[in-house]
């Protein structure tokens, strides 16, 4: 069985890292570079950057800053935010990304999962979904959470793996930013039912909450944001105490 992965969170606006709950009440935490650079020196087995405003004046900023961090990051990293054709794929992907994150454009636009897959491959492409549970049913959201779609998360899933994805990040809406925890559950649920790796996001508050995702969860990554952003345990701390309760991680 592969090693579980730690992967950071860097969500950026205007060229900034910054974090929030619920995706809201975002605050200045860092220069994306030089914390991306940061979490590589702990032991980060991969990065994932998501540009939450994905505006179209942003679109340079965000490709510039790409260039940066492959330049400075050796270890892979994601980009993500406002991809909504293969041509905004092709841009990051060229300018230094390993992978790509598509959301809210692939619920819309499924054949982009293909159609991005077919040109770059599938390990090219993670798929992000957001998602809340509402009366029992995890309905997945897109634009950064704002819109409730008529998708149910299980059959998406088993839609994007079908179209071509080689990954799924699932973020849980209503633990995003809380570090209460991850739905445990939902995810052990999610994993069984896909051949693909699924990345855990979306409450991780310490290293018990990573310990059950990856455990009972069966997530074969963990992402989280606040408690690496806040200086509350750093990479390698994490990887030796969850080595110490038999996840095998990378060390």
């Amino acid at each position: 069985m592969p090693a579980k992965r730690i992967i950071p969170c860097l969500d950026v606006r205007n060229g900034r890292t910054v974090k929030g709950i619920n995706f809201e009440g975002l605050a200045d935490v860092g220069d994306p570079v030089e914390l991306g650079a940061r979490y590589a020196a702990e032991g980060a087995d991969e990065l994932v950057y998501l540009d939450i405003s994905a505006s179209k004046e942003e679109r340079s900023t965000f490709t510039d800053l790409v260039r940066r961090i492959a330049e400075r990051i050796n270890i892979p990293f994601t980009v993500g935010g406002g991809i909504s054709s293969v041509e905004d794929a092709a841009r990051l992907l060229e300018a230094g990304a390993d992978k790509i994150t598509v959301n809210s454009a692939a619920v819309s636009n499924p054949q982009l999962i293909t159609d991005i897959a077919t040109r770059y491959g599938r390990q090219f492409v993670v798929v992000a979904i957001d998602a809340k549970e509402i009366d029992g049913v995890w309905r997945v959201t897109t634009h950064g959470g704002s819109r409730l779609t008529d998708r149910e998360l299980f059959e998406w899933a088993a839609e994007v793996e079908r179209r071509g994805a080689g990954e799924i990040l699932f973020t849980s809406m209503d633990h995003d930013g809380t570090r209460n925890g991850y739905p445990d559950e939902t995810y052990a649920r999610l994993c069984a039912s896909l051949s693909i790796p699924v990345i855990a996001s979306g409450g991780a508050g310490c290293v018990d909450d990573i310990a059950n995702v990856l455990d009972r969860g069966t997530a074969d990554a963990a992402l989280a944001a606040s408690i690496f952003h806040y200086g509350e345990i750093t990479i390698n701390s994490l990887k030796r105490q969850l080595s110490e309760r038999g996840i095998e991680v990378r060390l």
